[in-house]
């Protein structure tokens, strides 16, 4: 008897542990099913609150506010900026931008900064937009650094000079298509180019006196740091323009009262006034009878249209100064120049004046003086150019000037002692000695 009692107490005590585990199970089964569902609605609730515009906005709009404490301004200063207006920009306060001034003109001439000149600084927006450092280019090879002192809220300052080596390199090529193009497949710098065509832009018109085949040499001066960058170009020492198997050579000769460029023969490459005021211009309209574009009648063209590309730079084509600079009715924008009691020079059409060209300013020989335009009567961007010869209008084309300096005495003796260096120096270029 009690062997069946103990044998029945073994089963319920077994079907009591199978009845738990299943009920465990179902437990367990239907947690699951509640936790799935549960985070199926977390997880809609969440994806619609990360959709929801508004939050979008919320969000962005806080983390584009979240701004760093030191703000670092790398500016390229345009034209007619002062350092007043630029940091009055970056809303530096008034007291902040005087004792900056002060401090920096102490030895710099802050009246008139160059375009394109780029100033350095940091300000603190936690303290009022305080100036922690500010770095100054004198030059390229001169930069002022001021750096603020926390503890007696002043600037200290450091002069960064960077020591330049001077070195003459000399290129030669074949013109296939323009100097230009050549010049730059040579690796000569575009303000060489540009100093090699104003050189002898007092004789020769690029657009239409150089021929495929025509070759040309340049020596020049570079200066680099000590890790062989160049920092920036110097003189053109030497230049020739071969045209059609004629040489055109022309050598530097720094003298004070005689700087400048001279043949073998020491007559200045200057003549009282450019041939062309503009560089890679097209001759579009000559000087001379013509139907006129707008008005549709013959009439006297009495200057000379150059086409160029919209804001390229023109020239004062001599020395002078500017009696008009204004709107000249169909002319549009233009500048008159007073070269002396024989000629005046008009140039029209223009979209805008260089910085500081007036009436009254005295100006040099290849100086900017304004910009190409479409002003005034005009049917596309270029410039008409017009030279005066005691009060008439001649053509520019065919004007034939009187050359300028011609050395003489002790100084064409000189001349003629740095011509032959320069020659000696260019064979030993050509020849890898130096």
């Amino acid at each position: 008897m009690k062997f069946i009692i103990l044998k029945n107490q073994i089963k319920i005590q077994k079907n009591i542990s199978i009845f738990f585990l299943l009920i465990l199970a179902v437990i367990s089964v239907i947690s699951m099913q509640i936790y799935n569902l549960n985070k199926k609605k977390i997880n809609k609730n969440y994806s619609e609150l990360i959709n929801n515009t508004y939050f979008q906005k919320t969000f962005n709009h806080i983390f584009d506010n979240l701004e760093p404490r030191y703000a670092k301004i790398k500016h390229i200063v345009s034209a007619g900026e002062t350092i007043d207006k630029i940091l009055k920009n970056y809303q530096i306060p008034d007291k902040e931008i005087a004792k900056l001034i002060k401090e920096l003109s102490r030895k710099n001439n802050l009246n008139r900064l160059k375009t394109n000149q780029i100033i350095e600084f940091s300000f603190d927006r936690s303290k009022n937009n305080k100036i922690t450092n500010f770095l100054f280019p004198v030059s390229r090879t001169e930069k002022i650094y001021l750096s603020r002192n926390t503890k007696t809220d002043a600037y200290k300052r450091e002069e960064i000079i960077t020591n330049l080596n001077k070195k003459i390199l000399f290129k030669e090529g074949k013109i296939t298509g323009s100097l230009y193009r050549t010049a730059v497949k040579l690796g000569i710098k575009a303000n060489i180019i540009v100093k090699f065509a104003r050189i002898y832009g007092f004789q020769v018109d690029f657009q239409r006196d150089i021929r495929k085949n025509d070759s040309f040499q340049i020596m020049y001066e570079v200066f680099e740091d000590d890790d062989g960058k160049v920092f920036e170009t110097g003189n053109i020492i030497y230049a020739d323009l071969n045209l059609r198997g004629q040489n055109n050579s022309l050598y530097y000769f720094g003298e004070q009262n005689s700087e400048g460029h001279f043949d073998k023969n020491g007559k200045s490459a200057k003549k009282a006034l450019m041939k062309t005021p503009i560089n890679g211009a097209r001759l579009s309209s000559p000087f001379g009878m013509r139907k006129h574009p707008i008005d549709g009648f013959n009439k006297m063209h009495r200057g000379t249209d150059f086409a160029a590309p919209l804001g390229t730079p023109i020239m004062a084509s001599g020395n002078g100064v500017i009696v008009k600079a204004g709107w000249c009715g169909g002319g549009g924008n233009c500048v008159k120049i007073k070269h002396n009691s024989t000629y005046s020079t008009i140039y029209a059409h223009m979209s805008k004046f260089a910085f500081g060209i007036k009436k009254g300013v005295r100006v040099k020989q290849s100086q900017i003086i304004g910009f190409v335009g479409s002003t005034g009567k005009s049917t596309g961007p270029h410039l008409h150019y017009e030279v005066i010869e005691n009060g008439k209008k001649i053509n520019s084309q065919t004007l034939n000037l009187p050359s300028g300096k011609i050395l003489k005495g002790k100084e064409r003796e000189r001349f003629e002692v740095r011509r032959i260096k320069i020659d000696v120096l260019k064979s030993e270029l050509i020849l890898g000695i130096k």
